[in-house]
């Protein structure tokens, strides 16, 4: 195996071979743990109808009902909101994941008003048409924006369904998609997601459907593999430390470089002095795996170290 290959799968907490039932039970068990952990007692999920926002959509809701069982406490519940562009031109997907979820309570919220309000001041502002990539960002920006309102509104933790394929490319629009207070997929592989839904009886269209992101007004539905350049399957062979040919793990080690700034806490002078946020954050960081003393301090260290690196969405 290569060695930066060794190296992100150690950084990205990935296991080449899972248990699907134990999976699911330990990363509920992670969702319920942390919710107590904050006093808090509500969660919030956009959810798409795609892969990875129906298995987090799923953990939470089995988290939630866990907690009621457990606690006898009604308040604990799972929250998930629709953030259509307009007309979503897979609805019947969001519909038929939201069944599956049954989730405790459902918002709507359009997200298109607000996003097209930009638009017209941008272009004013620059004199330059906005690219339609830059408008799919400001997208995933205002689903944000719309989560963390209703999540305030509510006094729920929002998730993210960030998981190692995603996180290995970063393959999501920073504090969009990327934003979030929990993420229960870290470490999945896509064909691990795959396999929880699979064993958690999901419809399987929910699963093997082409993933989209769905951004791209010029390009609806474009799928992730198509943008990304390399399909998921050999992603997750990388991940899972099977071999893949020299150029494509070279292009993939290129990609996690590049976007390195995208996984990290914003970089901080290097004062040397390790603040009380910093400690927290990378005690967070670590609560999913087990860390030695040495373990922490080197990722302190990290954590000081100014980087420099080139913007993206």
């Amino acid at each position: 195996m290569r060695r930066m290959q060794q190296e992100i799968i150690t950084k990205l907490q990935v296991r080449p071979v899972i248990d699907p039932h134990d999976e699911i039970k330990r990363r509920v068990r992670f969702l319920k743990d942390y919710l107590q952990s904050t006093g808090h007692k509500r969660l919030i999920l956009g959810i798409s109808g795609g892969q990875d926002s129906t298995l987090a959509g799923k953990l939470a809701q089995l988290a939630a009902e866990e907690l009621r069982k457990e606690t006898a406490d009604a308040d604990y519940r799972f929250i998930t909101v629709r953030l259509p562009y307009g007309t979503q031109r897979d609805e019947d997907d969001a519909q038929l994941a939201l069944a599956f979820i049954q989730p405790d309570q459902v918002y709507t919220l359009n997200i298109r008003p607000m996003t097209d309000a930009f638009v017209p001041e941008f272009e004013q502002a620059t004199a330059v048409p906005i690219s339609d990539y830059d408008k799919g960002n400001v997208k995933a920006r205002m689903r944000m924006t719309a989560q963390y309102l209703l999540g305030a509104f509510e006094q729920a933790l929002v998730i993210g369904t960030d998981h190692a394929a995603e996180a290995v490319t970063g393959f999501f629009t920073k504090f969009g998609d990327g934003a979030s207070d929990v993420t229960p997929l870290t470490g999945l592989t896509k064909r691990q997601g795959a396999l929880l839904l699979q064993t958690l009886h999901a419809p399987a269209r929910l699963y093997t459907k082409t993933p989209t992101a769905d951004l791209l007004d010029q390009r609806p539905g474009q799928a992730d593999e198509t943008e990304l350049g390399i399909a998921y399957d050999v992603l997750d062979d990388y991940l899972e430390g099977r071999p893949v040919s020299d150029e494509t793990a070279e292009s993939i080690e290129k990609r996690y470089r590049q976007t390195r700034h995208k996984r990290e806490l914003p970089a901080g002078y290097p004062s040397g002095i390790f603040s009380f946020p910093q400690i927290v954050s990378v005690l967070v960081m670590s609560s999913y795996a087990p860390f030695t003393k040495s373990c922490l301090i080197c990722r302190l260290q990290a954590h000081n170290r100014v980087k420099a690196c080139a913007h993206s969405g």
